[in-house]
Order: C-alpha cells, then structure tokens, then sequence
C-alpha cells in the first residue's frame, strides 16, 4: 500500500497562513487539521485569530473548539486526534492540510513527541513539595540520586524541566538513560504518512508591521470584553491559555499591573519576541523543508513541491 501525504503550511504568526491554506484547500480539495495550540478552546476566538466563520464554512477544519475552556491539550493527546483526523479525511478521498504555527505540536506529525509514561497526582505532588522545600537543589540532587550514571543533557538550570525529569523517573522507576533509549525507539504517529511541509516566511520588519495590524484590529473587534467574559469562565485555571499572548497582558490589566495605555506596545512587544522565537525554532527544529516567501507569488499552486 502506498504512503499517504500530509501537507504542513506553517510560519511565523502574522505571516498569512490561513488565507494561503484557504486557497490552497479549495483547490486541491482538502481538509484542514489545526496545529494551534490555543484554537482548541471554545470562546477563545479574537486573541487566537481562529479562522472566521466564512472561512469554517468554505473548508471543513478539525481541531478548532473542541474543548471547553478549563480542560488541557498536551502534545500525546493531540497526536492521536490528529492521527484521526487525518485517517478521515483520507477516507473520504480528501486531501489532508495541516495549519499552524506551534512547532511541538507539528513536530508530531514529523517524529515521536511523547511517549505513554503516566505521571499520578502524588507523584506530582511530591516533587512540588521537594521544591517548596528545598528548591531547584534539592530537585536537582534527588533526580542525581535516581541517575548515579549522570543527567545527561538535561537543562538542571530549568526547575520546570528538572521537576518533569523527576516525576518521569519516580513514575517509570527507570533512569533519563533508559527512558531516553526507550523514547529513541518509539514509531513515529504518522511513521504511514509522507509528510511535505511549507514554511511561509516574511522578513522580520514585514512580520512586525502585520502583527501591530492585527493586534490594533483585534482590540477594535472587541478583545478586551472576550478576556473579561473568559476570566469568568475560567480562564486563570488553564495556564497554558491564560498566559498567551493577548490573554496574559489584558488579565495584567485587569489585575492593575498594567496601564490600558501600555495594552497595545506591551502585546506588540511580547507578539515580536515570539516571532523571534517561532523563527529560531523553525531554523534549528524543522527537518530540511520547503521555504516559500510570503510576497513572491499569489499562486497557491507554489505551497508544495512536486513529489519525488
């Protein structure tokens, strides 16, 4: 049986993806998987610029509001929905796209992300509370107990990176060694699939001028009242969705700890440091991809390389 294709159209934010995706889909008749991390929530539509109801319309999407607000993704859970996802679209003779700009989750489409070690609540509990105690040393010397051979690569300077190194260790009873030798031979989710993928760029200064475009525009169609509306949802319960850019400096805002003044510099502040960011990652992260500038061509017909 021949490998079925993946299409990936990624890029930085504000590089235009969704109107090029749109185009492309329509004309090769295929569907839309979501790669956002934050399109998942329901009522998180003007902060996220998730695609407007017209655009819904003309192409089917999967992976948009499928969660309520104080529920969590994580990259294991994603993996498999987009696996699904894409296995029906292809039933259904379509073409499959995938869209988005959050490197981890399209890196699940390329190789193993996460493997199925399940951490329970005491576990958690217990390294949070050797943390309060004796912070980022005491981590660092139980992990070093558990690992006599050494800590390999890990980044023992990120308590956040040390404590999911911990809990691992204490939830497997197996070494950072062992689970990484184990993890080196996980079979990829899409291992099926050839995967082409396309990276949208612009140069840094068009990107910025985008982004302080669509912040302004955001702020009009009515930010401000959706993160007051979502706070009363819940939106502090779901870190990851609460400290996105646009939710974070608003609820700074409510929270009196930024002036109503510095709302729109402070968004495009934070929005130009995650494109630097998102570049750097899809430079370093990416395997050898297709690069298309942005401005060369109108033509959705240029997104992919011909096969082969």
């Amino acid at each position: 049986m021949s490998r079925r294709t993946l299409y990936a159209l990624t890029g930085c934010t504000a590089s235009g993806k969704t109107d090029w995706a749109l185009r492309w889909a329509e004309a090769n008749d295929a569907e839309i998987i979501s790669c956002d991390s934050l399109l998942f929530y329901r009522g998180m539509d003007i902060g996220t610029a998730k695609p407007k109801a017209a655009d819904l319309a003309r192409i089917p999407h999967h992976l948009i509001d499928i969660l309520e607000l104080r529920e969590t993704m994580n990259v294991a859970r994603y993996s498999r929905l987009a696996l699904a996802a894409a296995e029906s679209i292809a039933a259904r003779g379509k073409r499959v796209l995938v869209v988005g700009g959050s490197g981890f989750y399209l890196k699940s489409f390329l190789s193993p992300v996460a493997d199925e070690i399940e951490v329970p609540a005491e576990v958690r509990a217990g390294v949070s509370g050797i943390l309060e105690k004796g912070g980022l040393p005491a981590l660092v010397s139980e992990l070093a107990r558990l690992n006599p051979d050494g800590l390999g690569p890990l980044d023992t300077a990120n308590p956040r990176r040390v404590a999911r190194a911990l809990e691992r260790c204490l939830a497997s009873g197996r070494t950072l060694a062992e689970l990484a030798a184990e993890f080196a031979r996980l079979r990829p989710a899409f291992a099926d699939w050839e995967a082409r993928v396309t990276e949208l760029r612009r140069e840094p200064e068009d990107l910025a001028r985008r982004a302080a475009q669509r912040i302004n525009a955001m702020l009009r169609e009515g930010l401000v009242g959706e993160v007051r509306g979502l706070l009363a949802r819940g939106l502090r319960d779901n870190p990851s969705a609460a400290r996105a850019i646009g939710y974070r400096e608003l609820i700074a805002m409510f929270d009196g700890k930024l002036a109503p003044e510095s709302l729109a510099p402070e968004i495009e502040r934070n929005t130009r440091a995650l494109i630097k960011k998102q570049m750097t990652w899809f430079r370093t992260q990416l395997p050898a991809h297709r690069v298309l500038e942005a401005g060369e061509t109108a033509d959705p017909a240029s997104l992919f390389a011909p096969a082969g």
